[in-house]
């Protein structure tokens, strides 16, 4: 198997078991409990603080394009009249709305209420908007404006005008879910998920070591508790144990991937239906992906003494809502960090937000830190967007041209 050519985590297995936890939870063990369906940029430890259960269509795309569900779910959205270039998450959870028993886990339960946050993308306001009017439920916006400029501190109107919102979020779910909010609680689940973000950010720090303990897909897998169960002790508890094993392989020297001989930057969402088969390609030349853009994303702290003025800073100032001049930089210092030979750029049809930019964005890399960078054009979840051929003929290309820049020194 293709997922065997380099060492898989003994924490695997209780990853899995976590998630089928969250998921089954959900659908049959609420006792009662709201259920909320939350954009993966929302402050979901409001929620967690009114006994509000959350789940993330976002991710679940994301299983449906791992499980291969996917190119079915798109085209049965696309045959009720939705476009081709929509975002392919958005469209698998719409399929699975349509088409449940075409869906994993047929698909995810009905939702009481609606919580979408811009600060990832346009596109989940009128996702989440179709979804309102498919269950007729309430859905609240939550508007955090773009950050156009590079500076180190939140402008105060911008907290203000964010933190405003979050009253008002609070006043919508009381109101729709008859739950009270507690202030104390919003204490204990930011520290909650202040660890877990900490941990998160230690694990990714140890793939500076040489050889790196993982690789691409270790990564993008194990994000998703930081995610889907931010805010919780169960987050906390599973990402020490990671962590405590990622940290004994780099003690003991063991690699992520057999011969370590390249270590590359990702920018952008996995390429999930081909997950593995996609960043072996990488493998069968002895590199390995040692940070990235994306998983990163959740390993940002809550900022401030008060909880609710750190959600405000903390979800306006997350990395797709700044600059391409910061995200440039960022991934400047991801090079030189983590002693990086090259980087890929995942043109991703799905996600415009992300991938908008990129060509300037490799430039400025490359002229500032000297590495070659490729980019790839695919698609995060719809594998009809995947061209094999073409992937690894510029693949190859590009570790021919890391090739000729080791021998050159």
């Amino acid at each position: 198997m293709a997922e065997k050519r380099y060492k898989k985590l003994q924490t695997a297995a209780e990853l899995n078991k976590l998630l089928e936890w969250h998921y089954t939870q959900a659908k049959y063990l609420r006792f009662g409990k709201p259920l909320a369906w939350v954009t993966s940029g929302a402050p979901v430890e409001i929620l967690r603080t009114m006994g509000i259960l959350a789940l993330y269509p976002e991710n679940y795309g994301a299983l449906c394009g791992a499980r291969a569900a996917a190119a079915t779910l798109c085209a049965t959205v696309e045959s009720q009249g939705y476009a081709q270039d929509l975002c392919a998450y958005a469209k698998s959870s719409l399929g699975a709305m349509m088409a449940p028993k075409q869906a994993p886990l047929g698909g995810l339960p009905r939702p009481d209420v609606l919580i979408c946050c811009n600060n990832i993308c346009g596109t989940v306001l009128k996702w989440y908007e179709a979804v309102a009017r498919f269950y007729d439920v309430p859905l609240f916006i939550l508007d955090t404006p773009f950050l156009h400029d590079e500076a180190d501190a939140l402008p105060p109107h911008v907290v203000a005008y964010v933190l405003a919102q979050l009253g008002d979020l609070i006043e919508f779910l009381e109101r729709h879910t008859r739950r009270r909010f507690q202030p104390a609680k919003l204490q204990e689940a930011a520290e909650l998920a202040n660890q877990a973000t900490a941990l998160w950010l230690e694990i990714r720090e140890l793939c500076k070591a040489k050889p790196s303990p993982l690789n691409a897909p270790d990564l993008f897998v194990n994000m998703a508790p930081v995610v889907v169960l931010r805010g919780t002790r169960e987050c906390v508890d599973f990402y020490r144990r990671l962590k405590a094993e990622v940290a004994q392989r780099v003690a003991q020297g063991v690699g992520a991937i057999p011969r370590e001989r390249y270590r590359l930057l990702w920018d952008n969402i996995a390429i999930w239906p081909k997950l593995y088969r996609f960043y072996n390609l990488f493998v069968d030349y002895d590199a390995c992906f040692v940070v990235d853009t994306y998983t990163g994303g959740w390993s940002l702290q809550l900022l401030g003494g008060d909880p609710l003025d750190g959600l405000a800073r903390t979800y306006t100032g997350v990395f797709l809502n700044q600059s391409l001049q910061y995200r440039a930089r960022r991934m400047i210092e991801m090079v030189e960090d983590f002693a990086v030979d090259g980087f890929v750029m995942h043109s991703n049809r799905s996600c415009k937000p992300y991938s908008l930019g990129q060509y300037d964005m490799k430039r400025l890399v490359s002229e500032r830190t000297g590495r070659t960078g490729l980019i790839i054009e695919a698609d995060h979840c719809d594998p009809r967007a995947y061209a094999e051929e073409p992937i690894k003929t510029r693949v190859q290309a590009f570790m021919e041209a890391l090739s000729e820049q080791e021998k050159q020194g």
